[in-house]
């Protein structure tokens, strides 16, 4: 980020005039280095703020933003339909908007505003590294796509300063492979639990059968709640996956996944009123299993 510095001094007359010095770090032997001594102060900070922003003009392209912040442009990306369907994405850029952070100008934005914000995170609301890490994550892609989407000129290189120093005070880091898978005994209790709740839930959800069929194919419920009629094989007792969560591959990942044991029982009495399977809210899903599985103290299990 190009930055200019005002230093007074004095000709050997012993005449006062204003020096500002513009600089701009990166990488190699590129650095810009400039310097100009204006008579007055006033014009030695406009030829710096116009150094500036020529400067970032050149580097980044686009509109450099006067008085928009960051607020501006987490709405500019959840109106925008490339976000809005990234369902996390979108919560955690909304979660945003109720901080400091979101009022901030992007403009003036630095690394020492971004460590504040997640230090805030961890301080006040005990959140851990491993979602403060996907937050910035998140901030930090609207800022990358912000000129070719939107023409706005906003320095992303601020996360890269701010990386190292947030690794350090442990305010992010990387969240550990999950292999938790329930025991005999676990299943029988969570079937029992589910059973409960299916009878006494207003809107009637066959936890049961879904949880089950989750085990026995190791899928996600959101997977599960996802899967669609056309997408079953019934000549090799299959079904199609479409988009498998995969770090390595964000989308395009189909899979077919076999059917063994009940799993294929349980396809065959569901009832045939929509072109899903399991036609249900995998959040509404998720939440009724959670409840099921605090309430038998099961823990670490997801």
């Amino acid at each position: 980020m190009a930055t200019y510095h005002i230093q007074k001094v004095k000709t050997q007359r012993g005449i006062t005039k204003y020096k500002c010095r513009v600089r701009e770090r990166r990488s190699g032997s590129n650095t810009v280095d400039k310097a100009k001594t204006f008579a007055n102060r006033a014009s030695a900070v406009a030829w710096g703020n116009q150094e500036v922003e020529r400067i970032e003009s050149l580097l980044h392209g686009g509109v450099i933003p006067s008085k928009e912040t960051i607020g501006d442009l987490i709405q500019l990306a959840l109106e925008s339909p490339y976000f809005a369907t990234k369902r996390t994405m979108a919560y955690n850029l909304k979660l945003l908007l109720r901080y400091p952070i979101s009022a901030l100008s992007l403009n003036e934005f630095n690394d020492n505003d971004l460590v504040k914000h997640c230090l805030l995170r961890k301080e006040q609301d005990g959140v851990q590294p491993q979602t403060i890490a996907v937050e910035v994550s998140n901030l930090r892609a609207i800022f990358k796509k912000a000129k070719p989407l939107w023409k706005i000129a906003v320095d992303s290189r601020v996360f890269e300063s701010a990386h190292q120093t947030l690794i350090f005070m442990g305010l992010i880091g990387k969240s550990a492979r999950r292999s938790r898978r329930p025991d005999e005994d676990e299943i029988q209790q969570l079937v029992a639990g589910l059973k409960e709740r299916e009878a006494s839930y207003v809107s009637f959800i066959p936890f049961t059968d879904i949880f089950v069929f989750s085990v026995l194919t190791c899928m996600r419920i959101g997977e599960v709640c996802d899967i669609r009629w056309t997408d079953l094989n019934e000549i090799q007792r299959a079904v199609m996956v479409r988009n498998r969560k995969d770090p390595r591959k964000k989308s395009g990942n189909h899979q077919w996944v076999p059917l063994l044991g009940d799993s294929w029982n349980i396809i065959q009495r569901q009832p045939k009123n929509d072109e899903r399977i399991f036609p249900y809210n995998a959040r509404s899903v998720t939440a009724g299993f959670q409840r099921v599985r605090n309430s038998l103290g099961i823990e670490d299990l997801r």
